[in-house]
């Protein structure tokens, strides 16, 4: 396994394992890795024979008010994991390698980004479109890997291959929790003693809608309602947004008709954490 740090470098590495008929995976992520991202690696090894990680805190995704500056950041730790779950390469630019001086190309979207997390933070998705698209150019993998935790950009990711004809398979992989439900996150470590005991009602709270769901309820308004109660009961916990919403246009819905995505993004102290179930899992 190997550390690089520039476009070319990848490129020639990939271009040597095709001229061996070799098959590549692309896991990408913005570093300081967990058992989340590990799960999404032992899945690209397990389909491919070859698994690049990109490891890149990508700053067109953050707006101005954002924790650009303060993301963790472990290089040294992220290869350790990325090795002992079978990556073979970690692309590790710096910005001024994915965007160069005058960069003003962008890649943007409709519809799917004007929900849940693109409406409290406008500029993301253009970022995460942008990003993953130059990953995807620069890298030309078979397939590529997303959480499910971050459910809308697994959404717009797919949408945006179908969309721009791109020959890639994406493939979504579950959300890995903590021993006591919370899901891995690298923001989690953001967290203080009292925060993180009080960050648990993110899980309780989708464990009330999965239950509500499997007991039959259809109406959305009446699982948000009992969703949002159970949250606002904790004193360190505000809500950015509850929502049901169709998986094909992460679009609101009223009534659970159709396969739907539940997704919260909840304040605890300072930190944004976000969880989600989609109702075709129950």
């Amino acid at each position: 396994m190997k550390i690089v740090k520039t476009i070319d470098e990848v490129r020639a590495q990939v271009k040597e394992w095709r001229a061996q008929g070799l098959t590549v995976g692309l896991v990408p992520t913005m570093g300081y890795l967990h058992e989340g991202h590990a799960s999404l690696i032992d899945a690209s090894h397990r389909d491919n024979d070859r698994t690049v990680v990109s490891d890149f805190v990508n700053p067109m995704q953050f707006g101005p008010t954002e924790d650009l500056e303060s993301y963790p950041r472990d290089i040294e730790h992220d290869a350790a994991l990325v090795e002992a779950h079978g990556g073979d390469l970690i692309f590790n630019p710096e910005p001024s390698e994915m965007y160069h001086e005058g960069f003003s190309s962008f890649v943007d979207m409709t519809v799917l980004t004007q929900e849940l997390c693109g409406l409290s933070r406008p500029v993301h998705f253009r970022g995460v479109c942008t990003v993953v698209s130059k990953l995807f150019n620069i890298v030309k993998p078979d397939r590529a890997y997303f959480g499910k935790k971050d459910a809308q950009q697994l959404a717009v990711i797919r949408h945006m291959v179908d969309d721009l004809n791109m020959d890639i398979e994406i493939i979504g992989c579950p959300i890995i929790r903590e021993d006591d439900g919370l899901a891995k996150s690298s923001r989690n470590t953001y967290l203080n003693e009292a925060e993180r005991k009080a960050a648990l009602v993110l899980s309780q709270a989708i464990s009330l809608g999965k239950d509500m769901v499997s007991n039959g309820e259809k109406n959305c308004g009446t699982i948000i309602d009992a969703m949002t109660k159970h949250i606002n009961a904790e004193p360190l916990a505000k809500i950015d947004y509850v929502k049901i919403v169709d998986c094909a246009t992460m679009q609101q819905i009223k009534e659970l008709d159709r396969p739907a995505l539940c997704a919260m993004a909840v304040y605890i102290g300072k930190t944004r954490l976000i969880d989600n179930f989609f109702t075709e899992d129950v």
